[in-house]
């Protein structure tokens, strides 16, 4: 079969792309949880026959999919008819959806009976059951927890809603009137890309058009391969760490090898923790290219040719090695519900590994956490049970090579969209008290790290209870580089400034009561470069904006600010101290003293240790292993400074206790 030329694939891609917007345009008009229609939870696109994407909506929805493989799921399916609407949300069944709450569907488009692609997506319903509202805790242990599953199975046949599904899933949800008005939604908008892609084979003919569906996936690679081979050829390592393992846990590791040759990139997520006893696992099934260990690689494919078409051909010059049993790799039956927090995680994790390999290119770290606060209560004035999300908690994006991180954006995850006060407040009984920018969160820097998001909200009736999954960098913060410091951690309080206070932290479920506040902080952006070369006016532009305290414009810019003004002789001599205390070749990062003070004990090399042992056992033992390790070694103050020793020993010692442990 002849190559589509450059020109036409252009053309059939612009055709292709308008089709997906207009999907996303459909369901965004007519949804009707809030989460879809404001916040955007929700991808749009095209797949070719066999289920890879070829095109994706850009302008609406989030960014996570575009190298999603339908196939699994598509192949799972018998046969196919005119009007068809499959769907699932079983993390399991093909790996295509990655927790309950996505609910991915898909049309299949005919042309003289046979299929030419399919429409599809996915939308996040605000609850699929489970065992709190909203279907989604740190807290759940297994994923029978997080709701109802549906392996894939036809919500529509040729056209008629297969009526016993739905019953059955409104039955177990919490909302079935929003869930059902959503599905709907989701229906017509894949219709919709239907009539599009039927339209353009009319117009450009069905040869050009099956043509161009896989020659658009060539023609990314290509782009893919080329930007690969701007980068310089070796290894790169990076680590990052979730604040838990489980609630009130331990850190959970996140570790990945980067192994550039010619156009080709490994990506070796071996050294990563065990699967956890919590949701925060990434189901991937193993899949070398599953898209959701590649979406900080699609940040930076992005980032290097802003030109880059996006569809699966940018996976392919990509190879992932996802240990089996592993934090990015679960057994059935684990919890995957929080999958996202860890996900961002990993986005930091790949940015750290290319801030290495391409420094004058890449910024610091985002926030890498995007808080989202579900709310179920009861309106006073009515007694109508409500439920919904109440807005993402973005952070700030990181320091860039030549401006400071936006702020409240996150970067890595503005694809979520604010939702406006007044929706929140017409459609949920409850009162938002603040909502704005967190002073002194971005990291410092000659680019300052983007601020991170103030939200403070009051609820009115009893019993009332929040979800804000999702929670993390209570502890460790978005990292700095080349000299800027890392910003400023997140934090959740119920009741604040109130002698009934209680610090929240990483804690995402609990139940308020009448007049209880909660304040929500995300984190800021790493800053990138010395903070001492950032210019006194932006320094005081921040100060008079209210994003930087007077005292952190003397004691991190070496700034003072008097009367609104800059005070040029006294900033002169206070950068000049400053200066003479500063190391000549600081870090290349800035992890912040909590990372510092953890890893004077669990150093790379006691870690890998502790990792080699762990994969050594069965996948059912090796989570409670590593707690009864690490306890035993912060135990003993004569292993803090040979941990390596020490986890050998604590190790020789749970086998005697546990015999089967021992090697066979």
């Amino acid at each position: 079969m002849p190559k589509t030329d450059n020109a036409t694939i252009t053309i059939l891609a612009n055709h292709f792309r308008a089709a997906a917007e207009t999907m996303a345009y459909t369901l965004l008009r007519t949804a009707q949880s809030a989460f879809v229609k404001e916040t955007e939870d929700f991808s749009i696109g095209l797949v070719t026959p066999e289920g890879l994407t070829c095109a994706v909506s850009r302008d609406f929805g989030i960014t996570w999919y575009p190298g999603l493989d339908y196939g699994p799921a598509i192949r799972m399916i018998d046969s196919y008819d005119d009007g068809d609407v499959c769907m699932t949300n079983d993390p399991y069944s093909g790996f295509v959806a990655t927790h309950t709450p996505d609910v991915h569907m898909w049309r299949p488009v005919f042309h003289d009976g046979e299929i030419v692609c399919f429409t599809v997506g996915h939308i996040h319903n605000t609850d699929m059951g489970g065992a709190v509202p909203a279907s989604l805790s740190s807290s759940l242990t297994e994923v029978h927890q997080e709701g109802i599953r549906f392996p894939p199975t036809k919500l529509k046949r040729a056209y008629e809603a297969n009526e016993e599904l739905l019953r059955v899933m409104l039955t177990n949800v919490r909302k079935p009137d929003q869930n059902r008005g959503d599905l709907e939604a989701f229906v017509g908008a894949l219709h919709t890309g239907a009539r599009k892609v039927t339209e353009t084979i009319a117009k450009i003919g069905v040869e050009t058009v099956r043509t161009g569906l896989r020659d658009i996936l060539d023609y990314a690679e290509n782009q893919a391969r080329e930007v690969i081979r701007s980068m310089p050829d070796g290894e790169y390592e990076f680590v990052d760490y979730c604040d838990e393992d489980s609630p009130n846990g331990l850190p959970c590791r996140l570790k990945v090898r980067v192994v550039i040759r010619g156009d080709e990139i490994v990506l070796d997520f071996t050294g990563s923790d065990p699967q956890l006893t919590s949701s925060l696992n990434i189901p991937t099934g193993g899949d070398p290219r599953h898209t959701l260990v590649l979406v900080g690689m699609y940040y930076v494919l992005y980032t290097l040719n802003p030109n880059l078409m996006l569809n699966a051909g940018i996976t392919r010059p990509f190879t992932c090695i996802l240990p089996q049993g592993s934090v990015v790799n679960p057994s059935f039956p684990a919890a995957v519900g929080m999958r996202s927090l860890t996900v961002g995680r990993l986005r930091s994790v790949i940015f750290g590994a290319f801030a290495q390999i391409l420094p004058d290119r890449m910024p610091s770290a985002p926030a890498g956490s995007n808080s989202i606060a579900n709310v179920m209560t009861t309106d006073n004035a009515t007694g109508v049970s409500v439920i919904a999300a109440i807005n993402p908690i973005v952070g700030g994006g990181g320091g860039m090579p030549d401006r400071d991180g936006v702020d409240g954006s996150g970067a890595d995850s503005a694809y979520l969209k604010n939702t406006p006060i007044e929706i929140t407040e017409a459609e949920v009984p409850i009162e938002i008290v603040r909502y704005g920018y967190v002073p002194d969160s971005g990291g410092a820097g000659r680019w300052r790290g983007g601020m991170g998001t103030w939200l403070e909200f009051k609820v009115f009736a009893p019993h009332t209870r929040i979800t804000n999954r999702n929670r993390d960098r209570c502890r460790f913060r978005p990292w700095g580089i080349l000299g800027g410091k890392a910003g400023k951690p997140s934090n959740v309080i119920l009741n604040p400034e109130t002698p009934d206070a209680v610090v929240l932290g990483n804690k995402d479920f609990l139940i308020a009561q009448p007049g209880d506040v909660m304040r929500i902080f995300s984190p800021g952006g790493g800053g990138r470069g010395c903070p001492l070369d950032r210019e006194p006016a932006r320094v005081l532009a921040d100060v008079l904006q209210g994003y930087v305290s007077d005292s952190s414009a003397r004691e991190e810019y070496g700034v003072v600010v008097d009367r609104g003004e800059v005070d040029g002789a006294a900033t002169a001599a206070l950068r000049q101290g400053m200066r003479a205390a500063t190391p000549p070749a600081p870090p290349f990062f800035d992890y912040g003293p909590e990372r510092a003070a953890y890893e004077t004990t669990w150093s790379t090399q006691a870690y890998d240790e502790l990792m080699s042992i762990l994969y050594a056992l069965p996948v059912h033992w090796r989570f409670f292993i590593k707690h009864r390790i690490i306890a035993a070694v912060e135990a003993t103050p004569d292993w803090h400074g040979n941990a390596v020793v020490g986890v050998r020993d604590a190790f020789a010692e749970l086998v005697k206790a546990y015999p089967v442990l021992r090697p066979s």
